[in-house]
């Protein structure tokens, strides 16, 4: 259903997608991190620019709109080294979805996890861009399982198996967690759950019945 329904929009609307978006979105948060760094070596000034684009119900409303949209370039550590794996690592996820996909299909998925966090951000008053981006991991893990990274740089792990783990930390994030952390993870992965949704049941189903025909029918 939902390749039936992008098939048509990508027909309609594909010349407006665009391509690479993934790098000029690391490229900005890459400035945004490099402006905050060097304006806090400056002991006299205390502006921050990521205070000028975090997600503020309140101060939208006052006029400045572009913190609807800036908050996705916001980065999400202060650690130089770990904001150039951070910025990779997004980057990595980004093209090698568009690769697989086309530059229109995740356009709408990035669009999409992003419209949700932006819901999630008027009704709560703040948004986060973290579970935006964990969206974009879980995609890049079912589409590509068997692709390995090396975890602390030594340990060579199957994307999957980093998925599963990152499915686990999220429910039980979602059942500790108050409404306003449930309301992010279920808008902020309305993306994933409308192109993979079907998928992942099917396989949950089938790996449930495949164990317990296995452990409890001998």
């Amino acid at each position: 259903m939902i390749d039936k329904w992008l098939n048509k929009l990508e027909r309609r609307y594909g010349k407006y997608a665009i391509p690479d978006l993934m790098l000029y979105v690391t490229l900005t948060m890459g400035l945004v991190f490099l402006f905050d760094l060097f304006v806090s070596r400056n002991p006299n000034n205390t502006f921050s620019l990521v205070s000028m684009l975090e997600f503020d119900r309140g101060l939208i409303l006052k006029g400045q709109i572009w913190r609807v949209i800036t908050f996705l370039v916001i980065p999400n550590t202060g650690s130089i080294l770990f904001a150039a794996l951070e910025l990779y690592f997004f980057w990595m996820l980004g093209t090698g979805l568009e690769r697989q996909w086309g530059a229109f299909r995740f356009n709408i998925y990035f669009f999409l996890g992003a419209i949700g966090c932006i819901i999630a951000g008027f009704i709560t008053g703040y948004a986060t861009n973290v579970y935006h981006y964990m969206s974009i991991f879980l995609a890049f893990a079912i589409v590509y399982p068997d692709y390995e990274i090396l975890l602390f740089f030594i340990i060579p792990v199957k994307m999957k198996w980093l998925g599963i783990v990152d499915g686990i930390l999220l429910t039980l994030l979602f059942i500790s967690g108050n409404w306003n952390v449930r309301l992010f993870i279920i808008l902020s992965l309305i993306n994933l759950v409308l192109f993979f949704g079907h998928t992942l049941w099917d396989k949950i189903f089938y790996t449930c019945r495949r164990y317990y025909y296995k452990w409890f029918k001998k």
